[in-house]
This record gives C-alpha cells, structure tokens and sequence, in this order.
C-alpha cells in the first residue's frame, strides 16, 4: 500500500470484464462508500458491445492500511485485483487437518493464484476451501481442511488471489425470467419450459446435470415421472439420502410411502412398518443392486437406476432408519463421492431436501446453472444465504413441476 503527501492511505487496483451491465461497477463503488473510504477512478474502459470487457482501473483511498485492507477484502469477491500484484504467499500447514493460520478461504467463483509471477486457475473450485500450491509444478488446488497434510505449503492472505465475479449470463439470455427473486406466483408452464431449454442445451454440450432429491417426490407420486427424465438421459447422477431410496423402495415392494397407500392416499394397517420392512429385505440380499438382480427390486426410482446404469450417491444422517447398505454412512466419504459431479455439472437440480441441496450447494461452482424446487420459500433463501447465490429458485409442488418438466422434455 501506498500513501500520498495529500491523501490516506492508498492502493490501485484493477477490475475486469462485463462490469457495467452485470452491475459490478456500482456494486465496487458503493462499497467502497458504504465502508467510509474514497475512490478515484484513474481509468475505465468501457467494451463497446455487450460481448466485450470493460476495464476499470481505480486507486482506493483509507484512513490507514487497515481500513484499505478492510475494503480490499470487501472489493475481492467481485473480481477486484490489485493493480501491482505480488505472487501469493504460502505457509505451512501446522498438523494433519489443520490449515496455517490466516489461509485463504475460496469462494465458489473461478479463482486464480499468481505464483513466479504468472497466475496460475485453482483446479476444483468450491467454497471453503484452502488452496494448495505444488511447490514443484507451481500448480494449485482447492483442498478441504479434512485432507490437509502437515508441511503442505497453503496461500494465506490475499495477496496474489484474484477472482473471476460471477457475470450476468450471456449464453442463456431466455433465462433471465428466472433469475428474479423466488416466488409462487411466476407463470409455472413458462418457467419450465425454460429449465427443459436449459437441461437440452447442457445435455448437448455433454455437460453432467445433477438431480438432489428428497422423499417428497416419493410421497407425491412423482418418482415415476424422474424415472422417466432417467430412462431419456436427463439425469447424469442422483444425490439424496436414505429416505429417498427407502420410501421409493417402499413403494415398490407395499405400495405405500409412509404407510399411505399410493393409489388411494389412505392409511394402511400396519403401513408405519413398511419402510423398515423394505429396508430390511434390501439389507438381507445386500443392497439394491442385488436386489434388481435377483428380481427381488422389479420397479421404482432406484430400479430405474440400476437398470440404466445411472450412477446415485446417498448421504446417510443420524436420523437414518436402518440404513440401506448403499448408504454412505461418513459424511467425508458422501463429500468425496460427490464432489467430482459437482465439479463437473452443467445444472443441478434440487428438490425437496433441503439439508441435501446446501450440502450439494457448497460443492458446486458458481458457474453451475441451479435450480431449486420447493414448495417452501424459506429452502431457496437458505441455499442462497449460506453462499450458493446462482440459485434460481421455484416455488412449487415438486411432484407437479417432475411431471410437467418430463412432459415439455418429451420423456
């Protein structure tokens, strides 16, 4: 930092790409306002069309370099860099599963290190990560506190990080609707034609699309209708717990789900057994696929899967009845299962399960286009609060929107 005869404290610092329709060129200013320091922009250049970048150029004034250093931590996550930049700094980790003190913690948005002077892209973004510098390769990944090793040199500070911002959609301007604040009260046909035009385009650029899905889709009839989004290719992997598999299982083998009769939505006598049931009679073949094998799993959501070769991953929890053996019971081998779809996801789509869609939420990159579907608002705002701010949320019953999207889709 830097200071001037006449002025505070100061550092320049540059910005780059669609900083005026994307609105990030007002959001570093009324930052830097909102914290009570002062700008002068020393250049900007403006792209002369929507496909091209602008440039922004700007010294930020503070009181001392503790509040320049207040306001560049603000300014980093919209892609701001210093104008100068000095390599990251690195220390290392302290002890097996311990990061040094003061490292850097990603975000979810494509991130950069400059190390021997050239910037170097983090392989594997996702939010509350550290990043690890190969000392040899200068390569550098993002890397969960669980997997720490003592000695591993890691970036502290933010000095020598830049990120990219997360841009108004350019490619996908049809779905722009959709991008508004969560409400019940969007034309629900409209909306999903648009997610069937976005699954279409992200299946046809060879993308994965990630299904999270909850036991309501079970309880509402509409495991039949994801079936059919499986059977036509739609569905690249399915994230979801034990329930899902139990009650979709259920179904199959009682017909119920929760002890209700799916035909006729009655209680049936002794109906609260059936999933224990189902799951004990999963358990004595040992697990699902030997159970469509055997001819003992013969319909339902998790046939479907079996049959098609749709690969699936259920996170067990602590409330978990039985589990089934399929269910991967420690919480960092469910993370490590299902983070490469994360990171290669076009689209995810999330429906009803809320501990399940943050979960996933927090492993996606800011790039993957999200949709979550729930019949409560408050499960959209939650995802997008602990971070997963590209959520485009739609607030509906899950097993109408599977029905009508497999419908549009032509499943």
């Amino acid at each position: 930092m830097t200071q001037h005869p006449d002025h505070p404290v100061y550092e320049d610092i540059e910005a780059r790409g669609h900083l005026i329709d994307s609105n990030i060129l007002s959001r570093i200013m009324n930052g830097i306002v909102e914290l009570d320091g002062e700008f002068e922009v020393l250049s900007l250049t403006v792209g002369r069309g929507n496909a091209n970048p602008s440039t922004l150029n700007l010294r930020v004034f503070g009181h001392d370099e503790a509040h320049v250093a207040e306001i560049l931590r603000l300014l980093h996550d919209l892609g701001v860099s210093p104008l100068h930049p000095d390599d990251a700094r690195t220390e290392p980790a302290p002890a097996d599963g311990v990061f040094p003190e003061g490292f850097y913690a990603t975000t979810n948005l494509a991130t950069s290190v400059r190390v021997g002077g050239q910037w170097q892209p983090v392989e594997g973004t996702e939010m509350d990560l550290g990043i690890l510098i190969d000392p040899v390769a200068g390569a550098a990944s993002g890397v969960p506190v669980a997997q720490v090793r003592a000695g591993d040199p890691y970036v502290v500070g933010q000095a020598g990080v830049r990120v990219a911002s997360q841009e108004r959609p350019r490619a996908r301007e049809e779905f722009e609707f959709m991008n508004s604040t969560a409400s019940s009260e969007k034309p629900k046909e409209q909306i999903i034609r648009q997610v069937a035009a976005l699954l279409r385009e992200v299946r046809a650029a060879g993308q994965g699309i990630i299904f999270v899905v909850g036991p309501a889709i079970v309880h509402t009839g509409a495991a039949k209708d994801l079936a059919r989004l499986v059977r036509a290719g739609y569905v690249s992997v399915l994230f979801g717990g034990n329930a899902v598999a139990t009650h979709d299982i259920e179904s199959a083998l009682f017909g119920t789900s929760l002890g209700i009769d799916m035909a006729t939505g009655a209680s049936v006598p002794g109906g609260h057994e059936h999933h224990l049931r189902a799951i004990n009679r999963i358990r004595a073949v040992g697990g699902i696929r030997p159970a469509v094998e055997q001819g003992v799993l013969t319909e339902g959501l998790m046939h479907c899967l079996v049959e098609t070769g749709t690969p699936y991953v259920l996170a067990g929890s602590i409330r978990d009845d039985g589990p089934l053996p399929d269910v991967i019971t420690d919480t960092m081998q469910a993370q490590a299962a299902m983070r490469p779809w994360c990171q290669e996801a076009g689209a995810c789509i999330m429906m009803s399960t809320m501990l399940h869609s943050i979960a996933t939420g927090n492993m996606l990159p800011a790039a993957v286009t999200t949709v979550c579907v729930d019949i409560n608002p408050a499960v959209v705002t939650k995802l997008a609060d602990r971070g997963s701010f590209q959520t485009i949320g739609i607030i509906t019953d899950v097993g109408l929107f599977l029905r009508l999207l497999a419908d549009e889709l032509g499943c």
